[in-house]
């Protein structure tokens, strides 16, 4: 029997049985890369994103990047970080609050300044070009970033959890910087009202969405032991997840803050003030972790294979003098405004490292803004071309530098 598509006809339709094999290669061979690279003592994560530089349009061009691989990709990535907000100390997030904020500010800060002065004054970019340029350098992928913690086994130290609040800031900020040059690029001019109603919009939400996420959690479980069986809870926690992350996008925020938030919400540490009647019992909390682990494990390897997938090297001209010469100063920036900024917390000089490199991987985000700029025709193709070339040396760099520097004496 032949392939047939899902509903509906033209250019956009799926085969579907095309993309079972493709996830079939991809899966397996995300999971053979990353335990090689663990043979090798290198990230496993490295692997994942290497396997879908080589399946992608880089080299073998055997799996395209289609739009059903971006939903489940994004639906892994949402999955990770739902886990994440579930294992996290909420009181060490706390507690490390101001830093986290101030290493994301000085995260984004600097290489987004150092981007823009690069570009508009040693290159000659135009204004919107160099926002671009700069733009693309600002946030962090907080997905490579966890993974790579979580592979270490640092990811529940102190730095880690400062890292973690940064990463998640800086996620935002990179959404609020993105819509300002999305209206700047279009209108010339800078509308201050739509920048702070976005920023609202999103404090807003993660300060009632965990909130509404726990008694939402808190109703499930009530209904969960009435009726006697605990197996409707994976659904409707797949569902919570979901809605979250639908939420937040609705708020204006990334749909992973949706997620994070939810699993915030249903971690063991999380307590709504005076309300104490509302905290998950035990057995709920095991009943989640239970059945999302799993799903992590198979969704989350689809996300980072599909950043493989994204980079095409082939866009790159590596015999362009020009090109060597704007990707190696933006790379330079790159990472010095990224370390720098682990250098705002105390602490000993491996921790600033450490925290400094954790933030340095742009994955997505930066390949996002990239596609943003192309689409408006914002920044040509030798700019556009440097700005993978710079995704792909600051996401591959980061695991194997944190690596050695987190290596156990």
């Amino acid at each position: 029997m032949a392939a047939a598509p899902v509903e509906g006809s033209g250019a956009g339709a799926i085969d579907i049985h095309a993309l079972f094999l493709h996830l079939a290669i991809l899966l397996f061979s995300a999971k053979l890369f990353g335990s090689i690279f663990r043979k090798l003592g290198i990230p496993p994560v490295l692997g994942e994103v290497t396997a879908g530089v080589i399946l992608g349009q880089s080299f073998l061009g055997l799996i395209p990047l289609s739009e059903a691989i971006k939903v489940l990709a994004e639906l892994g990535v949402i999955l990770l970080l739902f886990e994440v907000g579930l294992e996290a100390d909420i009181h060490m997030l706390v507690r490390v609050g101001l830093w986290s904020t101030a290493v994301a500010i000085v995260g984004a800060a600097l290489p987004f300044a150092g981007g823009f002065i690069v570009s508009y004054y040693l290159f000659g970019l135009d204004l919107v070009a160099s926002l671009f340029m700069g733009g693309a350098l600002t946030a962090t992928s907080i997905g490579i970033t966890v993974r790579v913690l979580t592979d270490l086994g640092k990811h529940k130290e102190r730095f880690a959890q400062i890292v973690l609040g940064a990463a998640v800031l800086d996620d935002i900020m990179g959404v609020i910087i993105l819509a300002a040059l999305y209206e700047f690029a279009k209108t010339r001019a800078v509308h201050f009202d739509t920048t702070v109603n976005l920023v609202m919009h999103i404090v807003v939400f993660f300060l009632v969405a965990p909130i509404i996420a726990n008694i939402v959690a808190k109703i499930l479980s009530v209904i969960a032991k009435k009726a006697q069986d605990m197996d409707i809870i994976p659904a409707s926690v797949m569902a919570l997840i979901l809605l979250a992350a639908y939420s937040a996008h609705k708020f204006g925020s990334p749909s992973i803050l949706g997620s994070f938030t939810a699993g915030l919400a249903l971690s063991r540490r999380f307590v709504i003030p005076f309300a104490a009647a509302l905290r998950l019992d035990e057995q709920m909390i095991h009943k989640v972790e239970e059945s999302i682990t799993p799903l992590v494990w198979v969704m989350a390897p689809i996300f980072f294979v599909s950043v493989g997938l994204a980079l095409n090297l082939k866009a790159i001209d590596f015999s362009s003098p020009e090109f060597w010469a704007f990707s190696g100063a933006l790379i330079v920036v790159a990472i010095i405004g990224k370390v720098l900024s682990g250098f705002v917390v105390p602490g000993s000089l491996r921790e600033k490292m450490s925290i400094g490199f954790s933030m340095l991987p742009r994955g997505e985000v930066g390949l996002i803004f990239a596609e943003f700029g192309r689409s408006f025709k914002a920044i040509n193709e030798v700019e556009y071309a440097v700005i993978i070339f710079v995704v792909a040396v600051t996401t591959l760099m980061a695991p194997i530098v944190l690596k050695i520097l987190l290596k156990e004496e």
